[in-house]
């Protein structure tokens, strides 16, 4: 299975969330064998003499990585914005993934909404968000993929079958309990979907499911936790509002979780054509 993809690129902002983010990263390049560009976004007008500096202080990072792993990352430097500009370099360059640091949901993000999912909606290119360095540098044995009732859960598939190909993954499903009918029935239909999908391209799986849901967020991550997985992929909502930027959507519950796992979230769009080359092994 050919990935088009060029790089991978890891958000930089000098911090040790940073770091731990391109600990992430070389992970995931000694297995998909993709370079990796360290990007940092520059306010508008920033001095020269400060840009410099900048970059001597991220030259001397991709330095101490290749010393530490081999493997020595591109340092790439933008004014902008991170709201628009990550995503954005992302996208126009063929980036396979952006793997972005957090500090999770402190007060002010309580607040007025977490950044990084402000980061992440309307990229093209999915965002794998950590908090806490890798607990191991081997690949990703165990993947996570929640299911419920809607019709976007079907274009995480992609990514299940991705990290099943290329990191021989495990994806356990984790089936949204409900008591109403109609909602059952189309969760059956997203998971009788995703199974055929992945039983064509001989990954390994499991599902599970709590026998109650009071919350199924919480309940994903403590799932997660238990069985020792190595990520969780999620969609992200197709239209967040302001709202769900100040009383929280779930994903920001997942993104910023207190267990500090790492989380793949993947935007909707309709990429099925994508999902399809998987299926038939084109």
């Amino acid at each position: 299975m050919e990935d088009p993809s060029n790089f991978v690129v890891v958000t930089w902002d000098f911090t040790v969330i940073s770091e731990n983010a391109l600990e992430h990263a070389i992970r995931i390049s000694r297995t998909i064998q993709k370079d990796i560009h360290l990007l940092h976004i520059l306010k508008p007008n920033t001095p020269a003499a400060e840009i410099e500096e900048k970059k001597k202080k991220m030259e001397l990072s991709s330095e101490q990585a290749f010393q530490r792993f081999a493997i020595k990352p591109a340092v790439v430097l933008i004014e902008g914005s991170i709201f628009r500009d990550i995503s954005k370099y992302a996208s126009d360059n063929k980036a396979s993934m952006v793997v972005m640091g957090t500090h999770g949901m402190t007060f002010m993000q309580k607040l007025f909404g977490s950044w990084a999912l402000k980061v992440i909606v309307g990229s093209s290119v999915p965002f794998i968000v950590i908090q806490d360095k890798p607990t191991t540098h081997e690949k990703y044995s165990n993947v996570v993929f929640p299911i419920d009732f809607k019709s976007e859960n079907k274009e995480k598939l992609h990514w299940a079958i991705y990290f099943g190909k290329y990191f021989n993954s495990k994806v356990h499903i984790f089936k949204y309990p409900v008591k109403d009918k109609s909602l059952q029935r189309k969760i059956n239909t997203n998971l009788n979907f995703a199974i055929r999908f992945i039983i064509q391209n001989n990954l390994n799986y499991e599902i599970h499911s709590p026998e109650k849901s009071k919350n199924f967020t919480n309940e994903t991550i403590a799932f997660t936790k238990a069985i020792g997985a190595d990520i969780i992929l999620i969609m992200t909502t197709k239209y967040i509002s302001i709202l769900d930027y100040m009383f929280g959507a779930n994903e920001q519950l997942i993104i910023a979780n207190k267990e500090k796992l790492p989380v793949m979230c993947i935007n909707p769009k309709a990429n099925f054509a994508a999902v399809g080359q998987f299926m038939f092994g084109q």
